[in-house]
């Protein structure tokens, strides 16, 4: 048994073992990501965001900031927003503080969705102490896929932020888009954050950070296995890997084997051989053009786009067609 720290076993978690088996058994071996965000990868990855590296958030929020109740439609009072992948309210604040000439609040109801229990019983903790006035309604569950959402009044919005589009395969993104546009329903519209295309040389320190963060992110997948899929995975035989696929406009995070080994995972033996990865992550970096195409094949309208002076990053707002 390996004697590092990351390796606990823990009782076996039966929807953790059987994605992680999926995707170790397959060739190229893969894991999803949704599998980074335990308590430990909530909280690496808020590390990440804060990073000098990562422009992504502090762009992004820049935008929020700066626009504020420009993001929102005319006319919206007492709405719904619906943020998919909503573990931390950081970004909906900046729409959930918006209010008109009177005073009163555009957004009265805030529907997040994550499959992180824990975080999202905390956000409700701090949004009932910041926000006594607004109904926060958390759904543990998957966002990719189709949900099943509480009664939203006639005004609805939904908001997907922090280019975590990029992290869908383009065929997934166009379902899950459509999806939340069937589950938001006509008369909707979307607040969609995605990271543009730029040069690799602004890209990649951002998921290669100097400090190791984001390293210590990717190489978490691997301790959250040991813990609730019976795995004997010995982390100082893997190494974080972040690379540009130009061909396909995308960052790619893998975990490379350092030599040859065999890892068990709920009771199977997956084999390892040196310099074999592990593809955890992809982050696709969208041109203008390709997005909007995306949006359109999913059934959106798109509205009104914003970027920041140096165009790195794009806020896209998109209505029910």
């Amino acid at each position: 048994m390996p004697n590092d720290p990351g390796f606990a076993p823990h009782a076996l978690c039966a929807e953790t073992a059987e994605a992680a088996l999926s995707g170790l058994t397959a060739s190229p071996k893969t894991l999803p990501a949704k599998l980074f965000y335990d308590p430990e990868g909530c909280r690496l990855f808020y590390r990440i965001t804060e990073l000098p590296e990562y422009y992504l958030t502090r762009t992004e929020t820049g935008l929020l900031r700066t626009l504020g109740r420009s993001l929102i439609p005319e006319g919206f009072h007492s709405a719904t927003l619906v943020e998919f992948g909503g573990s931390d309210e950081a970004k909906a604040r900046y729409l959930l503080d918006q209010r008109d000439d009177h005073r009163r609040r555009l957004f009265a109801t805030y529907v997040p969705i994550d499959v992180a229990a824990s975080a999202l019983e905390d956000m409700r903790f701090r949004l009932a102490n910041s926000h006594p006035d607004l109904a926060v309604e958390p759904i543990v569950a998957d966002f990719v896929g189709k949900l099943a959402l509480p009664p939203l009044g006639r005004q609805r919005m939904g908001l997907f932020p922090g280019s975590t589009i990029g992290n869908l395969d383009p065929d997934v993104a166009v379902r899950f888009l459509a999806s939340a546009r069937e589950a938001l329903g006509p008369g909707s519209w979307f607040l969609l954050g995605a990271d543009l295309r730029k040069d690799p040389a602004i890209l990649l320190p951002a998921y290669n950070d100097s400090a190791g963060v984001t390293a210590a992110f990717n190489l978490n997948l691997l301790c959250r296995l040991n813990r609730e899929a019976a795995a004997d995975f010995d982390l100082r035989h893997f190494r974080h890997a972040a690379v540009w696929n130009d061909a396909l406009s995308r960052i790619e995070m893998h975990l490379i084997a350092s030599r040859d080994q065999v890892v068990h995972v709920a009771g199977s033996v997956i084999p390892f051989a040196e310099g074999e990865s592990i593809h955890t992550e992809n982050s696709y970096k969208w041109t203008r053009r390709a997005l909007v195409a995306m949006v359109a094949a999913a059934g959106w309208e798109p509205h009104r786009i914003w970027t920041d002076s140096e165009d790195l990053f794009g806020i896209f707002l998109l209505r029910h067609a």
